[in-house]
């Protein structure tokens, strides 16, 4: 995802000159490389100076531009936090800042570089808008609504690289503010984004192996929440399975047991998070994921009995 999220801001800034990119102590490459060098006066590398990084976007929103935040996730938003909440948000500014390498991605490297609670942070603040598209095409048309629709801050969470297409054969089209059903069923619905869609369409099949109509949605726009077409998904399925790389608190999971406890819905919904807490365990990424309970087996222990 972080490869053609760089190819559509340079494919966009080729046509619109208020496209700009403020980094953080990113090497560009690839795409990136070419805004660079085509657009230097629209490139800006802050160095390890987030907050710089935030106030500077925030200065160019005044003037008109349309800048595009980009670092690792943990520096993106929590580093630089006072700065979103009064420099971007306080003044409802067109800045989308993009969190790289969400989640636990970047497993080896520590807590000071797993973005397990972002989510809730940034949903926290007012005015600010959340989008977790799971696939680079998805995020393609994320990108595009940010650089041409967009009028109020953004936060977007991204993986890596190397994430599979999900949504090329998907039953609705990408529309900001709305759930999109990739695939239809009638029995279990399993709700994801962002980086856990390839978990949430592995364990889609699995329980299309028992016999089951499963439907799988991708919920890529976390605020404003598409509440009353989770509370469709909640009523015409018996089984409801939510999935996400984030902590138990603040989250997706949080927010769909919100809409079944105010809408009086009965019907089974499990929850599969992150635990709430720091795992202490070196290895690659679905290890950790594996530690937390984030795994098909685990996830198919645990409901098996109940579908």
């Amino acid at each position: 995802m972080r490869d053609k999220f760089a190819d559509v801001i340079y494919e966009i800034g080729k046509e619109d000159s208020r496209i700009c990119a403020v980094v953080a102590d990113i090497s560009p490459a690839g795409s990136m490389m070419s805004f660079r060098e085509k657009f230097p006066e629209r490139f800006i590398n802050c160095g390890v100076a987030e907050q710089s990084m935030i106030g500077i976007a925030a200065g160019l929103a005044l003037r008109g531009m349309r800048p595009f935040c980009y670092t690792i996730a943990t520096f993106a938003l929590y580093r630089p936090f006072e700065m979103i909440r009064v420099d971007l948000c306080y003044q409802n500014l067109p800045v989308t800042i993009i969190g790289m390498g969400a989640g636990v991605i970047y497993s080896t490297l520590g807590g000071t570089h797993h973005t397990m609670e972002d989510i809730s942070i940034a949903t926290s603040i007012p005015g600010m808008q959340v989008l977790a598209p799971c696939d680079p095409a998805e995020m393609r048309e994320a990108t595009l609504w940010c650089a041409t629709k967009n009028k109020s801050p953004v936060y977007m969470r991204l993986g890596k690289k190397g994430e599979p297409d999900l949504t090329s054969k998907s039953i609705d089209k990408f529309e900001f503010g709305k759930i999109r059903f990739l695939k239809k069923g009638s029995d279990v619905s399993i709700i994801s984004y962002g980086i856990t869609m390839k978990l949430a369409y592995d364990l889609t099949k699995k329980i299309e192996e028992s016999g089951k109509s499963v439907s799988l949605i991708s919920c890529h726009t976390i605020k404003p929440l598409d509440k009353e077409g989770i509370k469709g998904v909640l009523q015409s399925h018996k089984m409801n399975i939510v999935v996400e790389e984030h902590v138990p608190h603040g989250g997706l999971s949080s927010r769909v047991k919100e809409i079944a406890s105010d809408s009086k819905n009965n019907n089974d919904l499990e929850c599969f998070t992150l635990n709430d807490k720091f795992i202490h365990f070196y290895g690659n990424h679905q290890e950790l994921l594996d530690k937390h309970g984030l795994s098909l087996k685990k996830i198919f222990e645990k409901i098996k009995n109940k579908i």
